[in-house]
């Protein structure tokens, strides 16, 4: 790309996720926003109109062939995330998937392929694990101020109404409370304790079999542990426990957008405050993908692809244990 001007940003699928994103890209210093492509032109020229983009496209292709576009923002919802991430790879467009990166491992395998062999930037929006917060914890832990780490604990849930079309329910769509939320507990347990050797999991299914409150258990050999929780039926405080024989580490409230992390140890308590943010929260991850891009790499070390896939590997582990399937899979 032409590092003489700013990053040119498309945005494929025109809904809530999308205008948040387009409201944060629009403030970045070095990135422009340059396109938005639906399937239905209307919908992308209000969405146009409504966010300062500058260009609206009635198909996905027309976008991808905008030479204005470097990188593009995939926000449809997470059922279609495997053929559009392909297709956007396959025009030679950088991408930011939202979560969930794709319905499985095995899809997240194909676009983490395709994208390294093609030489194309790819990284999953998982902004919790570029939050400056969650951030701060890691260098925490990783310089002993909580001795060696024991384990995590790890909850967010949201009550969504009961609705079988919606997208917390209906199959077809990825619906589960794993996908929406659990991506995020499990991103979080991931960043300290890495790929778990075991996997437990239990929970309760909606009435169209989706995974309604999941909780697992993440087991490895030296002994550390991970307890996840993630509901769809009730809300939480939604907060982030990391221990370790020296003290603990408090983050929330909520653990994907926290506001504070309080560290306790023998020496006393600490209040650790966010950072002051403007807009809605994408300014790092946002950041994250243009520093990438700007250095030629591949994909951010932050948020790597191994990582993305080995996550999703997971979560398919603790699905398979409750026995929720989406369509086309075995």
């Amino acid at each position: 790309m032409d590092v003489s001007r700013p990053v040119g940003w498309g945005i494929i699928g025109a809904g809530r996720i999308a205008a948040t994103v387009a409201a944060d890209i629009a403030r970045q210093p070095d990135s422009r926003l340059v396109a938005i492509g639906a399937r239905d032109r209307r919908r992308a020229d209000r969405f146009a109109a409504d966010h300062g983009v500058e260009r609206a496209y009635g198909s996905y292709a027309e976008l991808l062939a905008d030479p204005d576009v470097d990188v593009v923002h995939l926000a449809t919802t997470h059922g279609q995330h495997h053929p559009q991430a392909l297709q956007i790879i396959a025009a030679g467009k950088a991408v930011l998937i939202e979560k969930a990166f794709t319905l499985n491992a095995i899809q997240a395998a194909e676009v983490a392929g395709a994208a390294r062999a093609a030489g194309v930037f790819c990284m999953e929006a998982m902004w919790l694990r570029v939050n400056p917060l969650i951030r701060r914890a890691r260098e925490l832990v990783d310089r002993g101020a909580i001795g060696d780490l024991v384990g995590v604990r790890a909850d967010l849930s949201k009550r969504f109404p009961y609705d079988p079309a919606g997208r917390l329910f209906d199959l077809a769509l990825g619906g589960g409370a794993l996908l929406d939320l659990g991506g995020y507990t499990a991103s979080f347990a991931w960043e300290f304790l890495g790929r778990p050797d075991t996997v437990t999991a239990t929970g309760a299914l909606a009435p169209t079999g989706s995974d309604l409150t999941v909780a697992t258990q993440w087991g490895y050999s030296d002994g550390r542990v991970a307890q996840l929780y993630c509901s769809a039926a009730a809300d939480s405080p939604a907060g982030g426990l990391i221990y370790g024989t020296a003290g603990w580490i408090e983050v929330g409230p909520r653990i994907h957008h926290p506001a504070h992390l309080t560290v306790h140890t023998a020496a006393g308590t600490q209040t650790i405050p966010a950072p002051p943010e403007s807009g809605n929260g994408y300014g790092p991850e946002l950041d994250e993908v243009v520093r990438c891009l700007r250095a030629g790499l591949p994909e951010s070390p932050l948020i790597p692809l191994d990582d993305t896939v080995g996550i999703l590997d997971t979560l398919d582990r603790a699905r398979a244990q409750l026995g929720v399937r989406y369509p086309g899979e075995g």
